[in-house]
């Protein structure tokens, strides 16, 4: 269902943190020009978030052994013994209950359940104990990293392109938790093969939960990453430090209130200029690589629920492109290429699904002046990712119940293409403002 739809603009008047070398804030301001007010007010040292001395102590335990000897309440409808378990246990993270499932240590009425989607129903007894740790798999790497905020319970990264977020496969070094390794000299990390993962959490992958999975790259759940990034996907990530923080915050993924908002290009100008896309996403039957957009693909168990917000901030080169705000209400695998592409507008540089250099071309050749006709070219053949930036975050401080959000300009590349595009003509839908 596509539908039309108004929203409400945001205020980050309670940031904690923002964080910029002067070069970039004279970029994000031309960027993004009505946020400068909003910036300068709030910029200079870093607060960090300070816990009182009571809210200090946050045990870091091993919680192994802990026992759960209980009998399932009334439930509606069914419910994952995964998610059952997690619901009862604080401060431990719902991918250590699935190790714990996958181990043998749970039982369902005196029978071993080791599939970490088995449901329960109301009366079942459930005795579950919590697993060890998992040795640790990654290694620290001395990679830089440009952290935003940084206290003894998390971090926020501003992750550039073609950063991997995680150990997997294809790209076992190199990756962010490698530098986290290094930058906090931790004893371990969470990370997985996102292919293996059979998690039905709504919080990984352009935001889902990281999970254990049963592959030989699953690792321990102490501390960990709680969303990802795709790879050319530039922007903000939180990092916990404990397992407490992994825990409440992957909590707050799931219960759709971390503030998520992102800023694209199009290929072309999405209609209506605002709304709000609830398609189902799930894997491209003709591209395993690929996710897809599939109308109806829930109760046919094809695909997952999932909801965008979008609003078209500037339509560029006489509507060659659009500068496009989106908001996720949950967090597929690539969730807004999927609906990008779904509505008509792959994203600027995304190959893979359909915003293709060939396309861009044809769209703005034409539209943007002799002069500049030349720049365009080299500027989209140089190309080599999808225009998208994770440009702000909030969520409740896990330590200290306080709400924080940060933002973090465009990178370069990104603002370079807007200015060039805007030069070849621009119309304003709506402002885009960090503030009321």
């Amino acid at each position: 269902m596509l539908s039309i739809s108004q929203l409400p603009s945001f205020s980050l008047t309670s940031v904690k943190s923002l964080r910029y070398p002067s070069s970039s804030l004279s970029l994000f301001f031309s960027f993004l020009p009505r946020v400068s007010n909003f910036v300068r007010a709030s910029s200079g040292t870093p607060n960090l978030v300070a816990c009182s001395p009571t809210e200090s102590i946050i045990p870091r335990v091993n919680n192994a052994g802990l026992r759960i000897e209980e009998t399932v309440d009334s439930v509606q409808g069914k419910i994952r013994i995964d998610s059952w378990i997690s619901s009862r246990v604080i401060g431990v993270s719902r991918a250590r209950v699935q190790s714990s499932i996958r181990l043998g240590l749970v039982t369902v009425n005196g029978r071993v359940i080791d599939k970490v989607s088995h449901n329960v129903k109301a009366g079942d007894e459930v005795n579950c104990t919590i697993s060890e740790l998992q040795p640790l798999k990654a290694e620290a790497e001395d990679i830089p990293l440009d952290i935003v905020y940084e206290d003894k319970h998390l971090l926020v990264v501003n992750k550039p392109a073609h950063m991997v977020v995680h150990p997997a496969p294809g790209n076992p070094t190199g990756t962010l938790v490698n530098g986290v390794l290094h930058h906090c000299s931790l004893p371990c990390v969470v990370y997985s093969n996102p292919e293996e993962d059979d998690s039905d959490d709504e919080t990984f992958s352009d935001d889902e939960e990281m999970t254990t999975s049963s592959s030989s790259y699953a690792a321990s759940v102490r501390p960990g990453i709680v969303h990802r990034l795709d790879k050319g996907t530039t922007g903000l990530l939180v990092v916990a430090k404990d397992e407490h923080s992994h825990a409440h915050l992957a909590e707050q993924f799931k219960l759709h209130t971390i503030e998520r908002v992102y800023v694209s290009l199009t290929t072309g100008v999405p209609s209506p200029p605002q709304g709000r896309i609830e398609i189902p996403i799930g894997r491209d039957s003709s591209n395993r690589i690929r996710m897809a957009a599939i109308p109806g693909g829930v109760s046919g168990g094809r695909a997952r629920h999932a909801a965008s917000r979008y609003k078209v901030i500037e339509t560029l080169a006489g509507g060659g492109s659009a500068l496009v705000e989106w908001r996720l209400e949950t967090g597929r695998t690539h969730q807004i290429r999927a609906h990008a592409k779904y509505m008509g507008v792959p994203l600027l540089g995304d190959e893979v699904y359909g915003g293709t250099k060939s396309m861009a071309l044809s769209l703005l050749q034409k539209r943007v002046s002799r002069s500049d006709q030349e720049e365009i070219i080299e500027l989209i053949s140089r190309l080599d990712r999808p225009c998208l930036h994770a440009i702000v975050l909030g969520f409740t401080h896990p330590c200290t119940g306080e709400i924080v959000n940060f933002s973090c300009p465009p990178p370069p590349d990104l603002a370079e293409i807007v200015g060039l595009l805007r030069r070849s003509g621009r119309e304003n839908v709506t402002q885009f403002s960090l503030a009321n």
